[in-house]
């Protein structure tokens, strides 16, 4: 029960990193935050250093791999997050569950109980009808936005166009639809290197202790983004920091992490129930697309994200 709790705050605490990190790039660029947060991170975990040393050889080079595919992954998502609705992005996150709970079948041979597969089908559902909607479903949600937001005009209201409008607007909405499709991609991709590093965490964590495991890794991720400044010549804008927000993702990343490495080092935790638990902090962010970035047309994502909710109930019941 207790690495469940302790599943639950880093998944809680995953969704208001989300909205912590829309919040910085503001302020600031992607790659300022992205950067200056790692760094800040990293200095938090260095005073435990001492007691990082002792493993063996071959576990430097499964951390600097976790470590190359968070190094992509934060990559992909802060970009995803800059540009794609907050709603959005937090549902497009849960996808995360599905690659997880595939991995955590095949290569730790974790079964599914029955409960745990009807759970698993209501996420998936959820997820799909994101992305594919029945026509009734779409009014329905439409009649609902409106209800919400009746004081503003929907982005899909039936609009009087010029003629000579027409070829323009249809020209601008798909080369909008193009950019959003390749952010999604990129959510996506992010996604499941995230799964990856997941899947990892619970083989480590049987040999190496939380500490180890947190210090290296942090170690291993500056490098590559050191490197990769000095590949790309980029510049880090010194007003980062004074970013408020980046101060605050970084303590709440360190602490978040170091529940969930704890976790997994309990030999009852599964990757599949832990991949579930995860999925609550999609609630954080599409309220926070509502309430706090006053986004519109979020029924849909509402009615998605309880499926999913529901799902993660059943499947850790």
């Amino acid at each position: 029960m207790q690495w469940m709790l302790l599943v639950l705050f880093y998944g809680v605490s995953k969704g208001v990193r989300e909205v912590l990190k829309k919040k910085a790039m503001t302020v600031n660029s992607m790659m300022d935050v992205l950067i200056f947060y790692t760094f800040l991170s990293f200095l938090m975990v260095v005073p435990t250093a001492p007691k990082a040393f002792g493993m063996e050889t071959k576990f430097y080079f499964y951390i600097a791999l976790k470590s190359l595919c968070i190094f992509v992954a934060w990559i992909f998502s802060f970009k995803a997050i800059a540009k794609l609705p907050m709603s959005l992005y937090g549902v497009l996150d849960l996808s995360r569950v599905l690659f997880s709970t595939f991995m955590g079948i095949i290569f730790l041979q974790e079964a599914l109980s029955g409960h745990q597969m009807i759970g698993l089908l209501l996420v998936s559902t959820g997820l799909l009808l994101l992305r594919y909607r029945p026509a009734f479903l779409n009014k329905l949600f439409l009649a609902a936005d409106k209800r919400i937001y009746k004081d503003l005009p929907l982005s899909n209201d039936n609009v009087n166009v010029p003629g000579e409008n027409i070829k323009a607007e249809a020209k601008a909405e798909k080369q909008t639809a193009v950019k959003t499709t390749i952010y999604v991609l990129m959510a996506f991709v992010s996604c499941l290197l995230n799964g990856v590093s997941g899947t990892m965490d619970k083989v480590l964590m049987k040999d190496l202790t939380s500490t180890q495991l947190q210090f290296w890794y942090m170690l291993f991720l500056m490098i590559y983004y050191i490197l990769y400044l000095l590949i790309t010549r980029t510049k880090i804008n010194k007003s980062v920091f004074k970013n408020g927000w980046v101060w605050a993702l970084a303590v709440l990343f360190v602490v978040a992490d170091r529940a969930l490495f704890i976790a997994n080092a309990d030999p009852a935790s599964k990757v599949t129930i832990m991949t579930l638990i995860k999925q609550s902090g999609a609630i954080v962010t599409i309220l926070a697309g509502k309430y706090i970035f006053k986004e519109r047309n979020i029924s849909d994502k509402l009615f998605c994200a309880v499926m999913i909710i529901i799902g993660i109930a059943i499947g850790v019941m």
